[in-house]
């Protein structure tokens, strides 16, 4: 008898069932959608109702204001808004993928508003053409709209996300003379077009055409590919004729016309042929159409709802309300004044078991349960008869109870899974499980106070992630919690969702309170973003509240940034120097910088050693003024002069420096600052002396640039200063430096027997050397010559070497090795310098003669 009193309920289109089961009563008063535009979300959404200004109704007790009012799907009131906002009337309203209700008004102002019923800024537009032409019509999609202006131009957004209109190519007839004939559209989604770009289907006259971006083409159509005249009427044509209404099937291959003889004609969009021509009783276009899943079109007139198949005669279905069709992926919800149904193909599974008459494997074993719960022993005579198909059966069972919404009806399909499954060894136990848990999740959520009737086709759909983040957008926190650790997800968004809204929901209460409470539930969640829910905060304002959550933040890189976003900058540096990362104490560093008087910044920076070193390698490099600033306040005057001296060497880098550049005296007058900064203190006396000597120099050198007209002098040491006046000649010059620099004697002789050689003036060297003893002898003169190459010369100066080592070496740098052995001999080194000359000279054999009475000796 129960599955008589199931099948009852079913209605037969040709040899399908159809169920139009309730899921509410609507819980709203005083609705009326005769008198209100109505927006229904998908899957199983909100309802967005406002009173329909194109229509001239009484009024009952309600004020005269227009409301938008947001619905669940079970009629209870979500939220509320005065719809107050100018541009005309109220043309067009649908709700988005993500749940945002876009609203179109006559001058193409485009108004969102969030579940509830938030403005959401800025207000967009659909362009100057609907701006001065005005929209007449919106078609939506998914994530889209199209727009017909009053001038004819259709100006499409293809992206709620980007907002952006697009003018699209013009349609023939659409111009403005032309508007009194029929017009209708509809749009093909972006995911079943080739180009992956919406497509917008204009019906003009007897015309199809399909608008695209950039192009228009016109659609024809074959005649009816079946010709039965049982399955056809006979005043079925070939030619279509005029459209008046228009739609595209959910998956984007049929399109559905409505002619202007009363025909409902079903295209197939690859083949072009026609599918379906069945002739209505009323050639007066239908209010609605919609596909119920793929395998039927509905058409609603007032009172009479008619369900059309592929084949064989409609069913009716007869209301004394008016309804709005809400098309889902596997059926259409029907929404009245007073209550929600669903209507659907009945699925294969139920239909197996519950049929009337059925004998399938699923119906026995169903049947089976029965009598098991009554003590029959039918029960064991069904299961013998099923015992081949018995896994199929538990399966079909297990399939039947996800599409049911009654629990008493789920929980006996159940039932009878698991008491077939206990009886197959074979069947993978863990079926029953999920669809339990799948189960539990979806009788939540249905739930009145929830309201969102998901089937679990569209569950699957829609996946337990979306329908989570949609808990949490309608503010059902705690179900959407408890279904996260139900399914093994992760809580951190739901938390922190809910923080957010705590904190958004409770402006009167005291920070501290709040901070326990908020940290009572985010500890539920390791790892969870402490940094985000204190950026809330400091969005409402709540800046020591802020303060003390980012406090437990963990994480260094998203704590420092929020602590200066709500101007903490002592806390954010100390954080950052103990977390060790430069880029984040660069950052507070920075920030810092450019929030902070000079001196309030130094002093910030000066007790933390990381944060003071880095500032001063970055200064170094790109800020020596204010390094200057900093080092003065500091007490570090050494370090001011380290840097003007630095400056000075910059400067001579400059090309400019040269010739006798006025450039040189402001380098010497930075280092003459650095001189007087470095004799401030003790402990540069050095420092000081080496200042004041390079000043000196750089005079010199200067007043020697400019007499010479030569920039070879700046930034030379002394030596090559001497040696570079004495190869040019001018000795005086050489003279002076010596005695300026207090040069000794023996760097003297070295610098000017180099210098002599280097431009080969060798009388000039001779004469030089018989001016006075040289204080080291005559070995500069010796190196000088032999480093000129010129052995000739060498040998002026080598025997007036006194040391023999030096002078046998000599001799043998310049090659003659009898006078190099001849002093190797007189040398007292114990015949050490001859054993190195003869490894010199290997095939000369004196070395070896000599070293005999040395050898003979050890």
């Amino acid at each position: 008898m129960a599955n008589v009193s199931v099948a009852a309920e079913w209605q037969l289109l040709y040899d399908r069932y159809y169920r139009k089961p309730e899921i509410y009563q609507m819980k709203w008063k005083h609705v009326d959608l005769s008198r209100n535009k109505v927006a229904c979300a998908s899957f199983g959404g909100p309802i967005a109702v406002i009173r329909d200004d194109s229509k001239i109704v009484q009024l009952y007790a309600e004020s005269a204001l227009r409301k938008l009012r947001i619905f669940n799907s079970a009629g209870i009131l979500l939220s509320e808004t005065v719809w107050k906002h100018p541009g005309g009337r109220l043309i067009g309203m649908s709700w988005s993928d993500d749940q945002t209700l876009i609203c179109i008004v006559q001058d193409g102002t485009i108004y969102r508003y969030n579940i509830h019923a938030e403005l959401i800024e800025p207000n967009m537009s659909m362009g100057q053409e609907c701006f001065e032409q005005n929209v007449v019509e919106c078609v939506f999609w998914g994530n889209g709209v199209v727009c017909l202006t009053e001038g004819g131009q259709l100006i499409c957004i293809f992206d709620f996300k980007t907002m952006k209109p697009s003018k699209l190519p013009d349609v023939p007839g659409l111009a403005e003379d032309d508007l009194l004939q029929p017009i209708c559209l509809t749009v093909r989604e972006p995911k079943y077009t080739m180009s992956g770009i919406a497509e917008v289907l204009v019906a003009v006259g007897d015309d199809i055409f399909v608008v695209e971006e950039d192009m228009v083409q016109t659609i024809r159509f074959d005649e009816p590919s079946i010709d039965d005249s049982e399955m056809q009427n006979d005043d079925s044509g070939n030619l279509i004729g005029v459209v008046q209404k228009m739609i595209v099937s959910p998956n984007g291959k049929f399109l559905t016309l409505f002619t202007h003889d009363g025909r409902i004609v079903v295209v197939d969009m690859e083949t072009k042929q026609i599918a379906i021509d069945y002739s209505c009783e009323s050639a007066l276009p239908p209010q609605q159409m919609a596909w119920c899943g793929m395998d039927s079109v509905l058409l609603y007139w007032d009172e009479d709802l008619m369900m059309v198949g592929p084949v064989g005669d409609p069913v009716h279905y007869f209301y004394d309300e008016p309804i709005i069709l809400i098309p889902e992926c596997d059926g259409v919800r029907i929404l009245s004044n007073t209550n929600l149904e669903f209507l659907q193909r009945v699925p294969d599974s139920t239909e197996s078991i519950f049929k009337i008459g059925s004998t399938s494997p699923a119906a026995l074993l169903y049947d089976a349960l029965d009598h098991f719960d009554r003590r029959s022993a039918k029960a064991d005579e069904n299961l013998r008869l099923i015992r081949s198909s018995l896994s199929e059966a538990v399966e079909s069972c297990i399939d039947a109870a996800g599409h049911e919404f009654d629990v008493t009806r789920q929980r006996a399909l159940l039932r009878a899974a698991s008491y077939g499954q206990a009886f197959c060894s074979n069947f993978q136990r863990e079926r029953v499980q999920e669809t339990c848990r799948t189960l539990r999740v979806l009788n939540a959520v249905r739930d009145p106070a929830i309201g969102i009737p998901l089937s679990i086709q569209q569950y699957k759909l829609l996946t337990p992630v979306v329908l989570i983040s949609r808990l949490i957008n309608a503010n059902c926190h705690l179900l959407a919690l408890r279904i996260s650790e139900y399914l093994d997800m992760n809580k951190e968004v739901v938390i922190m969702h809910w923080a957010c809204a705590k904190i958004t929901a409770s402006p009167s209460t005291p920070d501290s309170h709040l901070l326990e409470i908020l940290l009572d539930k985010l500890q539920l969640c390791k790892g969870i973003s402490y940094a985000a829910v204190a950026t809330h905060a400091d969005n409402c304002g709540r800046r020591k509240l802020a303060a003390m959550l980012v406090e437990h933040e963990p994480r260094s890189t998203k704590q420092v940034p929020l602590l200066l976003s709500i101007g903490e900058e002592d806390t954010a540096l100390v954080k950052a120097t103990e977390s060790g990362d430069t880029d984040l104490v660069y950052l507070v560093i920075f920030h810092i910088w450019q929030k902070r008087p000079p001196l309030e910044f130094f002093a910030m920076i000066q007790g933390r050693v990381l944060a003071r070193d880095l500032f001063v390698a970055y200064a170094r490099c790109h800020k020596h003024e204010f390094l200057k600033d900093f080092f003065l306040s500091t007490g570090q005057i050494h370090e001011v002069a380290f840097l003007l001296w630095k400056e000075s060497w910059d400067m001579g880098k400059n090309p400019m420096a040269s010739k006798g550049s006025p450039l040189h005296g402001p380098r010497i007058k930075l280092i003459e600052k650095a001189r007087n900064l470095f004799s401030q203190t003790k402990e540069h006396t050095f420092e000081s002396k080496a200042a004041e000597e390079h000043a000196k120099l750089l005079k010199i050198q200067h007043e020697l640039e400019a007499s010479t007209k030569q920039a070879i002098f700046v930034d030379s040491s002394i030596n090559d200063t001497i040696r570079t006046c004495i190869v040019l000649g001018n000795n005086r010059a050489a003279i002076k430096v010596k005695t300026e620099f207090k040069v000794s004697d023996k760097r003297w002789y070295w610098l000017k027997a180099f210098a002599l050689a280097t431009i080969k003036d060798w009388a000039a060297l001779e004469k030089f050397s018989k001016e006075k003893r040289p204080p080291m002898g005559f070995r500069p003169f010796v190196e000088a010559c032999i480093d000129a190459d010129e052995k000739a010369e060498a040998l002026k100066y080598i025997p007036k070497l006194s040391d023999l080592v030096e002078r046998g070496e000599a001799y043998a740098r310049i090659g003659m090795a009898k006078e190099a052995a001849d002093c190797a001999a007189q040398a007292n080194d114990g015949g050490e310098l001859l054993e190195r000359f003869r490894k010199t000279f290997v095939q000369n054999a004196i070395f070896d003669t000599l070293l005999m009475p040395f050898q003979g000796a050890s």
